[in-house]
């Protein structure tokens, strides 16, 4: 990111740059082509979509729309947006999952937010036609606003395949980005792939307007003008290590197995390249806040891609870069779950972080101080524990390793063998004995050996607890199966990043604000690379794509 002044010369231009293909790129380009502006997307990756592609397709836009209205669900803009600022609901831990939430923002967003999904309706994204529910995260609770992506026959990335209707793994992201991509097309969108943005010129280094950017293309670098705006949507920072530890020291190397990746990086490229011309950060308790899916446990263990709601397959066009399946647990009395040094940490069965959606909080009076008052405390310290580390003054927590059994695998119906586990990356190990076991766990991440004696220890102990019918170090609920029939395991269970919650400062209309408060003109942001507004998943980045495209080409040359 060196370079931000204007260039000498440009290679191509267009009124609208857009940077990111996926759920924030694609509406805003669309907006601002058939608002009459040309628009060039360009897009690091080889393949459309980020991390929306990937998604699971839930859709919490509300306020009013034609599916709530069909189904008698009364909810308006008001509504909504009272719900995304409530300072008075609270997690069963005591997080507020609403009160650092930008007023300003939230208010543009549930302003826009039937527009935005009468716009997705109109350029072929469908939805299941059924009853709004209660699906997603922090999505207020006073109305039932989801409404799910209707994937069809558009091919599923993580299986390369359609759709089947009784698949649990159903992910219906491609159902979004595909017609998307169609109707950009359509519309006369240019989409450069394969070119990664690497800086944002600026008249000057910190002050004048935004006039384009640079992009490398195959270490070839293009300067692409910008004569009304540019649009960053570039997904966010977990992807990103030394950024995302601005936020939470203790996210390190080792959390590696992002939601989202291998299909795309979230390198907080946008942001860090908002910043060098000024830009602010926003809304950042929002990214460390303990609530929602922020940080989760794996669903898949042995692998690393592990989120609980995607899992790899042969098929998919990235499966050379995820290289494992992944083994999905059903039950996690069927595994223990210990650090780099082969000692347990936390009950197995307790689950990450709470989230809040419809009637979660119930009773319920908004802006109530009763709201948090009669919530029954429960601290959900699980990934809390997992990160603690060793207590060798090191940050991160390190690898965590899901211990089992011969027997375990059998309940569970695993196969321990490629492609469902990655033995070659170190993410996946098997030996004779427990001690052995231990030994045998040596990959980048592990930066102390594991102590055989320790390892054998904990088991020997968690089976006695088995015995007793109690576990009397983390409370496990009736401890069912001992770790005794060979051949044994140690699979990686380390906890997964997923959401960006934390990113560049912008206002209603989604124009970046730099350190004085003041517009950086001809600059706008949306989505996980935009701060101040905690929620999960699609719907912010739709809609703020959609804000951003239509006042983008209103911007003043």
């Amino acid at each position: 990111m060196s370079k931000t002044a204007t260039p000498p010369e440009w290679d191509r231009e267009a009124d609208v740059v857009v940077i990111g293909s996926g759920a924030t790129g694609m509406p805003a380009a669309i907006v601002a082509r058939e608002a009459g502006a040309s628009v060039i997307m360009v897009e690091a990756q080889p393949r459309i979509g980020g991390h929306a592609i990937t998604s699971g397709g839930n859709l919490p836009l509300g306020g009013g729309t034609s599916y709530q209205k069909k189904y008698g669900i009364e909810d308006s803009a008001d509504l909504f947006f009272r719900d995304l600022t409530d300072w008075s609901v609270v997690e069963t831990n005591g997080f507020p999952p609403y009160r650092y939430n930008d007023r300003e923002i939230i208010r543009a967003f549930a302003d826009n937010s039937v527009a935005a999904f009468e716009f997705l309706l109109a350029h072929g994204v469908k939805v299941i036609d059924r009853k709004p529910n209660s699906i997603g995260h922090e999505i207020g609770v006073s109305a039932l606003r989801t409404m799910q992506i209707d994937v069809g026959d558009w091919p599923m990335v993580h299986t390369g395949g359609r759709a089947d209707p009784s698949d649990p793994e159903l992910r219906a992201g491609a159902g979004l980005i595909r017609p998307l991509h169609a109707a950009a097309l359509d519309a006369g969108v240019e989409i450069l792939l394969e070119h990664r943005m690497t800086a944002i010129h600026r008249e000057s280094a910190r002050s004048g307007r935004v006039t384009g950017l640079a992009a490398d293309h195959n270490g070839t670098v293009l300067n692409i003008r910008a004569r009304k705006a540019v649009i960053i949507a570039t997904g966010g920072s977990t992807g990103n290590v030394n950024f995302r530890r601005m936020f939470d020291p203790r996210l390190t190397e080792e959390y590696c197995g992002l939601a989202g990746m291998p299909w795309s990086d979230q390198d907080a490229s946008g942001e860090i390249a908002g910043m060098a011309i000024g830009a602010a950060l926003w809304g950042l308790f929002n990214y460390t806040g303990e609530f929602g899916s922020g940080i989760t446990k794996p669903g898949a263990i042995g692998c690393q891609y592990g989120y609980v709601n995607v899992r790899w397959r042969p098929g998919s066009e990235v499966f050379d870069k995820a290289r494992a399946t992944g083994l999905p647990v059903k039950d996690w009395q069927d595994v223990i779950l210990v650090n780099m040094l082969g000692q347990r940490f936390y009950d197995e069965t307790a689950g990450h972080f709470n989230y809040n959606t419809y009637q979660s909080t119930n009773p319920y009076e908004p802006y109530s101080y009763l709201n948090a008052k009669n919530t029954k405390y429960d601290p959900s310290n699980f990934i809390n524990a997992a990160l603690a580390g060793i207590g060798d003054g090191h940050n991160g927590g390190g690898p965590i390793w899901a211990v089992f059994d011969a027997a375990a695998v059998a309940r569970e119906g695993w196969n321990p063998h490629p492609p469902d586990v990655d033995f070659d990356a170190g993410f996946f190990f098997t030996a004779g004995s427990i001690e052995d076991l231990a030994a045998k766990i040596k990959m980048k991440y592990q930066r102390v050996p594991m102590p055989p004696q320790n390892l054998a220890a904990t088991v020997a102990r968690y089976n006695s607890f088995v015995d007793a019918g109690k576990d009397a170090d983390f409370g496990k609920p009736k401890p069912l199966h001992k770790i005794m029939e060979p051949p044994f395991y140690a699979a990686w269970a380390t906890p997964v990043i997923h959401d960006t919650r934390a990113g560049l400062r912008i206002n209603a209309r989604c124009q970046v604000v730099d350190m004085n408060g003041d517009v950086i003109p001809g600059l706008y942001c949306g989505g996980e690379s935009a701060g101040g507004f905690s929620m999960h998943g699609l719907p912010r980045a739709i809609c703020q794509g959609f804000i951003a495209g239509k006042n983008a080409v209103t911007e003043n040359v």
